[in-house]
């Protein structure tokens, strides 16, 4: 980096933390001045649109302005601080920037984020587990992610998603943390392992957040993930939050439990549990034992979708929605478009949940992979629906996953996840043109009156 460059960011990160200290006083007269100072950063059009609108969210006591507040209250100065220069500086102010000169030098486009899954062993044995078929013996090496790290950043990447398998138990993870202090990481984890000497390690490192894994309640838990699981993660959140570490909820939404993860008592209860944010995900039947019967119905997750905006109108936390959210980002996002994940073998695959591959990472850089022809074959038919709602090329538009495997020769990353393309494409194609039909007229109602990302049309201010 040169003179002047560290010059230009040290100043911006002295200007965020201003900002975030005059946030802090927790007032709507602070917030609404932290906004107009974030308008002189160095961000994007569109970004400056968006503090514009936050800021007159906060005028109209939108409950996004009680979550700020929740944040300043529960996160200590060292995770605050971690989470406002590696996530918002490093990540989306000057990643931004360094992402579009990556691409600029070397016609490759950089993604926002990797998801990475160095084990897959884990301490649960839940049923329905979307990488319970990986191998447990293989586990990527410190010096394998250490480089991908380095080659991310390069690129302008910052934010990293580290799943598994367990994360918890890879020997390495604190290690990456603590080597890549300049990185936002976020662990998905069953949360169980948690204690109250890891949460004290976790707030002294601040540059991690934990997403914590629950079917719903206690009996919904426990019932998937064995007896005790609530009330461990219970207590385990509260270690965390006394250390002031960021962490929210992960549910997996599956036919049996949605109806419990979507409801108003579900939300307000891990509000008080100290969730800053939450994740929802519908069951994809890929992993142990996969079973079409286990997906939501497609009216269940049209009432999720309904649901999860209601709670962006009136609850106090960030809640995104993986499938249903496609309107916000333009359809499918996997295939280097904006992510793509790395197993513990080092297979790069497009998904999380799209579990084919054509490289691995340890034989080729993070910019080779990103080229692959497999990746190119994803990317050039993104979005695969002018209706984002139907953004997937798993479970929306099954015929294009199994266009691309066959076109590419990508192979399955473990034992049955060729079912996908194979024995279930006949029952997938079916809840894909049955919940099209539905995806479709609320897509006509609700979403396309203008360009832009999208939210349903009433939510718009009159």
């Amino acid at each position: 980096m040169s003179y002047l460059n560290a010059i230009k960011e040290a100043a911006v990160q002295r200007l965020v933390r201003q900002i975030v200290a005059i946030a802090s006083n927790l007032s709507e007269e602070g917030f609404v001045r932290a906004t107009y100072l974030a308008e002189a950063l160095p961000i994007a059009p569109d970004q400056r649109a968006h503090v514009r609108k936050a800021r007159e969210l906060i005028r109209k006591k939108h409950p996004g302005m009680q979550l700020i507040q929740r944040a300043l209250r529960h996160l200590s100065p060292n995770c605050r601080d971690h989470l406002v220069v590696n996530l918002f500086v490093n990540s989306i102010i000057f990643g931004q920037r360094k992402r579009a000169l990556f691409e600029e030098k070397k016609r490759i486009k950089p993604p926002f984020l990797l998801v990475i899954s160095p084990t897959m062993r884990c301490n649960l044995n839940c049923y329905g587990c979307y990488a319970g078929n990986y191998s447990k013996k293989d586990d990527l090496e410190v010096e394998v992610v250490d480089r991908v790290l380095r080659e991310a950043k390069e690129m302008g990447i910052y934010f990293i998603t580290i799943s598994g398998g367990e994360p918890l138990i890879w020997d390495g993870l604190l290690e990456i943390f603590e080597r890549h202090n300049d990185m936002y990481f976020q662990i998905y984890t069953n949360g169980t392992l948690i204690d109250r000497r890891l949460a004290k390690r976790l707030a002294e490192l601040g540059n991690v957040a934990a997403a914590i894994s629950m079917e719903g309640f206690e009996e919904e838990t426990d019932a998937r993930r064995g007896k005790g699981t609530f009330a461990t993660i219970t207590r385990n959140m509260e270690g965390l939050r006394e250390e002031g570490v960021l962490y929210g909820f992960s549910a997996c939404a599956t036919r049996q439990n949605i109806e419990v993860v979507s409801d108003e008592d579900f939300v307000d209860r891990v509000i008080e549990m100290g969730c800053l944010y939450g994740w929802y995900f519908i069951y994809i039947p890929i992993g142990r034992k996969p079973d079409l019967n286990l997906m939501p119905s497609p009216e269940q997750r049209d009432l999720l979708r309904r649901r999860v905006w209601d709670f962006r109108r009136s609850k106090p936390i960030f809640i995104g929605d993986f499938w249903n959210d496609g309107p916000l980002v333009h359809g499918c996002i996997a295939g280097g478009r904006h992510y793509l994940h790395i197993n513990s073998r080092g297979d790069v695959e497009p998904c999380v949940f799209a579990h084919f591959a054509v490289d691995n990472i340890k034989q080729k850089s993070l910019a080779e992979c990103l080229q692959s022809p497999f990746f190119a074959a994803i990317r050039a038919r993104q979005p695969f629906n002018q209706n984002h709602l139907l953004p997937c090329m798993i479970i929306d538009n099954p015929e294009i996953l199994r266009e691309v495997v066959l076109e590419t020769g990508a192979y399955p990353t473990h034992e049955g996840a060729e079912t996908l393309i194979g024995e279930l494409h006949h029952g997938v194609r079916h809840y894909a043109k049955t919940y099209r039909k539905i995806a479709d007229k609320v897509w006509q109602e609700e979403y396309s009156y203008r360009e832009g990302p999208l939210i349903p049309r009433i939510l718009i201010p009159k």
